[in-house]
């Protein structure tokens, strides 16, 4: 008798492009290649999650050390509460931030860093101390900011919010249905059987990164130098960014390293009906989906946590090895 049917095994999703900061290939040991960790580190009191602010400069100083012991190759510093909140200005922005980087540039080179800002003066005065990234959460709301970058050459991070200003929250946001080609004419209609509705959140999604990206390399960044982020929940609500993330195969498709900043997000805590304190299960698990479909980087506030998933998922990506490798041959 003949043995029982294998199905083909199914293909291992296409990663998004490598990226290099410094003409350094970020993630790659020899020939493995694992996701890389971008550890979060607020310089604020009032970020949504506790443990994240660190506006004392000796303990974050210290949890920057502590990042890169735990896997972490990049820190992205934060100067202002993405949300609501109390006014900061660009002069506070700075004092908050410019010192610090150039205090982690000394205590820990080999650190990668990255500050969190939507304005070209912040970005400028981070980058003269040593950033090697600027990460506009805000879209290009400063037209300015991905100017600075690509004058000194440092990488750019390029997100989605909808032309929400920044510090705002979404409300009832809408996305288009999205249009097809009906044939060789060149006429289009709306969404057919065969395509998700949901899609022209994923085409506005594309649309607007692929533009911000070549716009960046225009301005001089290098291409491999600029990250491509959907930016979940800015702009969106919980069903925008779940629908983001099981189509995060498209968005690694864009040519550009992909970003997924994830962590402990109001659409995780929706998703279960949890506070931010008890959201980690459910952004190792988004973390995890993500990663095999193909993002390249992790922001995160759980460096350890995230750290072990990735490897876990790049070793079942058959892109690194095991950390040992022992059973049943020893």
């Amino acid at each position: 008798m003949d043995g029982p049917d294998v199905p083909a095994a199914a293909a291992v999703p296409r990663g998004s492009a490598p990226l290099v900061l410094r003409g350094r290939e970020v993630g790659r040991d020899g020939r493995a290649v694992r996701p890389v960790v971008m550890a979060v580190l607020n310089r604020t009191t009032d970020s949504f999650y506790a443990p994240a602010r660190v506006p004392d400069d000796s303990a974050a100083l210290a949890a920057a050390e502590r990042a890169y012991e735990d896997g972490a190759e990049i820190l992205d510093v934060g100067g202002v509460r993405a949300g609501n909140g109390s006014p900061v200005d660009e002069a506070e922005e700075i004092r908050r931030v410019v010192p610090f980087v150039a205090a982690v540039r000394r205590a820990v080179p080999d650190l990668l860093v990255s500050v969190d800002t939507w304005r070209a003066g912040v970005a400028r005065a981070a980058i003269d101390v040593g950033a090697d990234l600027i990460n506009d959460t805000w879209a290009g709301h400063d037209p300015g900011l991905v100017e600075v970058a690509g004058a000194a050459g440092v990488g750019v991070v390029c997100s989605h919010t909808g032309g929400a200003a920044p510090r705002t929250d979404p409300y009832r946001v809408e996305y288009g249905r999205p249009v097809v080609p009906t044939g060789s004419t060149g006429s289009t209609r709306s969404t057919s059987e065969d395509t998700d509705g949901r899609d022209g959140l994923v085409a506005d999604v594309v649309s607007t990164l692929r533009a911000a990206a070549e716009r960046a390399v225009e301005c001089g960044v290098p291409r491999e130098s600029v990250l491509v982020d959907p930016t979940h929940d800015f702009g969106k609500n919980t069903w925008h960014s779940l629908h983001l993330l099981r189509r995060t195969g498209v968005l690694a498709g864009l040519g550009f390293p992909l970003l997924m900043a994830l962590s402990r997000k109001d659409f995780v805590g929706e998703t279960l009906d949890l506070p931010p304190e008890e959201r980690l299960e459910g952004t190792l698990g988004a973390t995890a989906v993500a990663a095999w479909l193909g993002a390249r980087v992790f922001r995160t506030h759980d460096v350890v946590a995230t750290r072990r998933v990735l490897d876990l998922v790049a070793a079942v990506r058959d892109e690194a090895p095991p950390a040992v490798a022992l059973r049943g041959l020893a």
